[in-house]
């Protein structure tokens, strides 16, 4: 909160609550309509969240008038950064034209072929509204087109909130449903470890009935957890020679690992790929790419001559023409400049320079990541690590669920926020085309900041 001064003896509590009192009225008004006073589980916080009134390149600004480095980038959605004003342009312009035909229209044709054009595994492309949207289709897809039951997902990663995905990523490592979820769709999905070659290979022995697997290419949240390239290249393997499907999760890393999506730099072509955020450059969107003969199960004429049932899939907002409109500009800039290289050159820096203050202050976390992400791991279990040599497929069984550290995690967002700087509850962030070299220092800063009250409080040692 760069308007704000910090006192010596106080706390960072009392400097977030003395900063932000809009957004506290605005919490309680919340908290009388919606369930906890918000519409995304991510955005909870405690005393209260942040509400922002605008945005500008890396830059947010709350109703209270604080200044933040923004790394919560619209959920991953905004590798541009905040109001591209090529993406902006084009969504006034199609505004002005219709929000909605309820009809085809000429903006998802290009969409769709610069989708095809950038992806590696897209020969055919279907529309969504969302990630979950997107991953609920690639699962219906895999069935249908295999004629088997059973997918194979990982510990730790996330795909969305429909039934099949909530075990397992937060909670319910055991395969157990979690509320609301029938105990006959969790018995269909095996929840495997990350990176263990062995394991994957006797699910495979024990399952003759897979129809797809399922992962982050980069790991769980945005390689927080990450995965092994090798063990990438095991899964293509594995799922080629047993006739199961290899589905990409590239809602996150899509278009922001580099312009051909993280299976470009990785070398490794699944069978299907669900993309969002960054797909749609700001606005709803979602999308299956993948092989035609699996898209083909949702053809007219295709289903038709081979006598298979078509997949029903509608969808209002699918292909929306704002949403395209930014979709395409965002696309296009990507496939022609270095956006996606100079977030990454940023974020490659920015885990360097974290690292040194974190050595620097004597904690024993680490900064970590990569491409265009970071996270501080904040050591729950009070491991030995070195920052700057820190492994963290090592660490992966730290990393799970409540093994995390939530609290340690909230109160770094704390201090982070107390000092102008906006990352998610990883502790962890995403980064856009726009952020430079006053962002970084601020950055830096921030977390030398924190750490330094969260010790003064007694909350470290």
């Amino acid at each position: 909160m760069s308007q704000q001064t910090t006192l010596p003896n106080s706390t960072l509590d009392a400097e977030y609550e003395a900063a932000t009192p809009g957004s506290a009225r605005l919490a309680g008004r919340a908290r009388e309509l919606l369930p906890s006073g918000l519409s995304h589980d991510g955005r909870n916080f405690d005393p209260y969240p942040i509400y922002v009134a605008r945005a500008q390149g890396p830059l947010k600004w709350d109703v209270d008038g604080n200044q933040y480095v923004d790394y919560f980038g619209g959920h991953g959605a905004l590798i541009l950064g905040h109001n591209h004003p090529k993406v902006t342009a084009a969504v006034h312009a199609q505004l002005d034209k219709g929000t909605h035909y309820g009809a085809c229209h000429e903006l998802e044709v290009r969409w769709a072929e610069l989708v095809c054009a950038m992806v590696p595994s897209a020969e055919r492309v279907r529309f969504t509204s969302s990630g979950t949207e997107a991953t609920l289709l690639a699962l219906r897809l895999a069935r249908a087109f295999t004629e088997r039951t059973k997918l194979v997902r990982f510990k730790g990663h996330f795909h969305g909130w429909h039934d099949h995905m909530t075990s397992g990523h937060t909670a319910h490592f055991d395969g157990t449903p979690t509320t609301g979820v029938l105990d006959g769709v969790a018995s269909e999905v095996l929840l495997a470890e990350p990176n263990d070659t062995a394991g994957i290979n006797r699910i495979f022995e024990q399952h003759k009935d897979i129809a797809a697997v399922i992962l982050e290419p980069t790991g769980a949240n945005f390689g927080r957890m990450p995965i092994r390239p090798e063990f990438l290249r095991t899964l293509r393997e594995l799922t080629k020679a047993t006739g199961a499907l290899l589905i990409f999760d590239e809602v996150v890393t899509g278009f922001r690992v580099s312009p051909g999506c993280a299976q470009a730099v990785l070398g490794v072509t699944p069978d299907l790929t669900t993309l969002a955020k960054v797909l749609g450059g700001g606005l709803p969107a979602g999308a299956v790419a993948g092989r035609k003969d699996v898209l083909d199960v949702l053809d007219f004429k295709a289903t038709k001559a081979t006598g298979r049932e078509r997949i029903y899939h509608p969808g209002t907002f699918n292909a929306n023409p704002l949403s395209a409109a930014a979709g395409i500009a965002t696309l296009e800039i990507l496939s022609s400049t270095d956006a996606c290289e100079r977030a990454n050159r940023y974020g490659e820096a920015l885990r360097e320079h974290l690292n040194e203050v974190i050595d620097e202050e004597g904690v024993p976390w680490a900064a970590h990541g990569s491409f265009s992400g970071f996270h501080i791991f904040t050591n729950p279990n009070g491991r030995d690590l070195t920052p700057g040599r820190f492994d963290p497929y090592e660490f992966i069984p730290d990393m799970l669920g409540k093994a995390r550290g939530a609290g340690m995690t909230s109160r770094v967002r704390l201090g982070m926020l107390v000092n102008g700087v906006d990352i998610n509850s990883g502790p962890s962030g995403t980064i856009s085309a726009t952020h430079g070299e006053e962002e970084m220092t601020a950055t830096v800063e921030a977390l030398r900041s924190t750490i330094r009250a969260l010790r003064r409080q007694g909350e470290l040692n």
